[in-house]
């Protein structure tokens, strides 16, 4: 798993950044928020990251805060909703403003968000009202703290991580309830997944 990635900032436009390190070059997508965020090409340049893995993708997201990422693995938790559309809910909004139009229910501003419908608007709100609001995500360029807010920083990062391992969305989701069903204190994505690898399937 790529959890972040430093080096030189080689390219960058509104939808990715291209990073040199040590003569590899990472193609990572971005949203427009993180893009606000780079540096002058030329300059070093950290980002978070997500490594996704199918089938038939693999691809590499970045992010300039761990808000950002925190939040976008946590949309990719709500049934029908992939890393596209979860990027371009940060391009189109504040990780606090997204939050705060879920736990209001405002369907009208969530179908701002391109690729966004009713259906979609509202399955957002159902879904992600719990896992939101147990973050303090404070401002854009805030870094998640507290207990709660790091637990549910562990579960969404743990859920990418045994993705990108090979597990379906559906045993990611099951083993890491079932960890936490006996470790109600893990707040530590590492020690969230060795323990949900040995969860039987």
């Amino acid at each position: 798993m790529i959890t972040y990635v430093s080096g030189t900032l080689v390219e960058k436009t509104p939808e990715e950044a291209v990073v040199d390190v040590d003569g590899l070059g990472y193609a990572i997508a971005i949203p427009s928020s993180t893009f606000q965020e780079l540096p002058d090409t030329g300059e070093s340049v950290h980002l978070y990251t997500v490594h996704y893995v199918r089938e038939d993708d693999i691809s590499l997201y970045g992010f300039a805060t761990k808000v950002e990422r925190t939040l976008f693995n946590t949309m990719r938790g709500v049934s029908r909703v992939g890393p596209s559309l979860a990027l371009s809910a940060l391009s189109a909004m504040s990780p606090r403003a997204l939050r705060d139009h879920v736990l209001n229910g405002d369907t009208a501003r969530l179908k701002e968000i391109s690729g966004v419908g009713r259906k979609t608007a509202e399955r957002l709100i159902v879904e992600l009202r719990d896992p939101l609001s147990e973050m303090d995500l404070g401002g854009s360029r805030a870094v998640s703290s507290g207990s709660s807010d790091a637990k549910a920083a562990a579960r969404a990062d743990a859920l990418a991580a045994l993705e990108s391992l090979g597990l379906s969305r559906a045993d990611a989701e099951r083993a890491i309830r079932i960890v936490l069903r006996d470790n109600a204190d893990i707040d530590s994505a590492d020690a969230l997944v060795r323990k949900a690898l040995k969860v039987d399937r």
